[in-house]
């Protein structure tokens, strides 16, 4: 017997802590390219554009996983796992967000962040989600396309050109997100081998994992000095994000020796979570101070 659904579980399966982190990194490169003379009209269909685009990707990404998320203690409980909704309804769901998200960006901001956000959709669903995730450990690393696209989505809004500040921002979110991923995953190890997602840590070890997500975090720290020395943004980003970055490396370097590896990937998630939330404050503050 199908159990019943509610309003909370069509919320659930647009992910909504992802679309809250995404969300922040797009305000972040609005702020950034408009150095506070925003456009608030713009700044709001950008920012509905694209949570109406991610929204419609991470519910696709619920379809196509429903099967294995049954196999794993942290997703067996979401709507389609349990059967409380309908594929049929939810892909209908994911279609009308879809195309409500790109007609906002393509109409109401510029066929540039139109298309970048096809650009996201095409990787998130085809290339990382029915493909790589699969069958690669480079999944995490490649899939990191479509999450680095938000921030230059807010930013391509104002400019309306890919230049070295969308290039940055890019760079900026691409790098953050395997060392983000991989702390998680390495708390739930066990339960995405018995899934069968063939994750780096699960492949190639939870040592190998560590190595590869300290190359990935130092090279965060070029990357906030070149946001700094292009003028993108100030002093008080280049010191605090400098500091964050460090933090959250000297910690990610520590966990080689970690006896509790759960325990340590756990503080070094919430690190990362913490991070972005405090580069992009720093780079919106920053922007802001610009202007007086």
């Amino acid at each position: 017997m199908r159990k019943a659904s509610s309003l909370n579980d069509w919320i659930q399966l647009t992910k909504p802590r992802i679309l809250q982190l995404n969300l922040v990194a797009v305000f972040g490169g609005c702020w950034l390219a408009s150095k506070w003379t925003v456009e608030w009209s713009v700044l709001l269909w950008t920012m509905l554009g694209t949570l109406l685009t991610m929204a419609s990707s991470c519910v696709l990404n619920n379809v196509w996983d429903c099967k294995l998320d049954q196999k794993m203690n942290r997703t067996k409980d979401r709507p389609l796992a349990v059967g409380r909704l309908k594929i049929r309804d939810v892909l209908l769901y994911a279609l009308v967000l879809g195309i409500a998200g790109e007609v906002v960006l393509f109409l109401k901001v510029n066929a540039l962040c139109g298309w970048l956000g096809l650009v996201g959709m095409f990787v998130y669903i085809v290339v990382y989600t029915m493909w790589l995730k699969r069958t690669s450990t480079w999944s995490t690393s490649i899939g990191g396309v479509s999450g680095a696209m938000p921030p230059v989505i807010g930013y391509c809004a104002y400019t309306n050109k890919v230049d070295a500040g969308a290039l940055l921002l890019f760079a900026l979110l691409f790098l953050w997100q395997p060392p983000h991923f991989w702390s998680l995953a390495i708390q739930r190890v066990e339960e995405y081998k018995a899934a069968g997602y063939p994750l780096l840590p699960v492949r190639k070890g939870i040592g190998r994992t560590k190595m590869q997500m300290i190359l990935y975090i130092a090279l965060l720290l070029p990357t906030i000095i070149l946001i700094y020395l292009y003028g993108y943004s100030g002093g008080g980003f280049l010191i605090v994000s400098l500091l964050a970055s460090t933090v959250w490396l000297l910690h990610t370097l520590l966990g080689r020796k970690a006896v509790d590896n759960k325990r340590w990937a756990k503080t070094n998630f919430l690190i990362s979570v913490n991070y972005l939330m405090v580069v992009f404050f720093m780079m919106i503050v920053d922007a802001t101070l610009w202007r007086f």
